[in-house]
């Protein structure tokens, strides 16, 4: 698997790297896959593609704050990105068979690889709860999405390490879908953040991936 850990300058080009990964490898120019990891520098919500822009953010406090609202290719539901969260995208070749065939067996693959390699990190224990979330003592701390192409996946998602849980109660609403484990929670009962640094959460990602290769960042005019 290749590795790419590189931030574009801009939300919009953060955002569409991903796709443009998925849409590499559905074209067979990345056979080996990819991970790719990269931390915002500004903070901005990103919606899944279904999502209703009315229904999921509160647009009132995202104008007043100067947050963006954008969207992404894959499914689930609206996210803050700030500062102090840490992103990885996978992007994997699939021929319909092994652990990249279907929307469940690569949910499982991936959250239950993230698991152990969080578990190995704190000492503690972590769970896969609702579809796509891991949790840390019964409170979420990443939360993923998935894409599929005919021959080509995109899943990723973010750990929270130092993100702005008091920002996100102001743009974001509870969702309109919620797993049952949130209880109705408001979001700074629900989620908590990782006790670990950027860096080091990076080269645990690396080494449970086995990413070894460099990749060289996509030509920002290709985005």
């Amino acid at each position: 698997m290749r590795y790419l850990d590189f931030t574009y300058p801009t939300p919009e080009a953060n955002v569409a790297c991903d796709e443009v990964l998925l849409d590499l490898c559905e074209a067979g120019q990345l056979p080996e896959g990819v991970l790719r990891v990269w931390e915002p520098r500004t903070s901005f919500v990103v919606l899944g593609y279904g999502n209703r822009v009315a229904t999921e953010v509160n647009e009132a406090a995202c104008r007043r704050l100067g947050v963006p609202v954008l969207r992404r290719c894959s499914g689930g539901g609206a996210v803050l990105q700030t500062p102090g969260c840490l992103n990885y995208a996978l992007v994997m070749p699939h021929n319909g068979q092994g652990p990249w065939s279907g929307l469940s067996t690569t949910t499982g693959h991936c959250l239950q690889r993230h698991r152990a390699m969080l578990v190995q990190l704190l000492g503690a224990e972590v769970a896969v709860e609702g579809t796509n979330d891991l949790t840390l003592t019964g409170k979420k701390c990443s939360g993923n999405a998935q894409r599929r192409r005919g021959h080509a996946v995109l899943f990723h998602g973010t750990f929270l390490l130092q993100a702005d849980l008091a920002l996100m109660a102001q743009v974001l609403p509870l969702p309109s879908r919620r797993p049952a484990y949130r209880q109705d929670r408001p979001h700074a009962q629900f989620l908590t953040t990782l006790p670990l640094e950027a860096p080091a959460l990076k080269r645990a990602l690396r080494e449970a991936w086995q990413a070894e290769e460099a990749l060289a960042p996509l030509a920002v005019s290709a985005i």
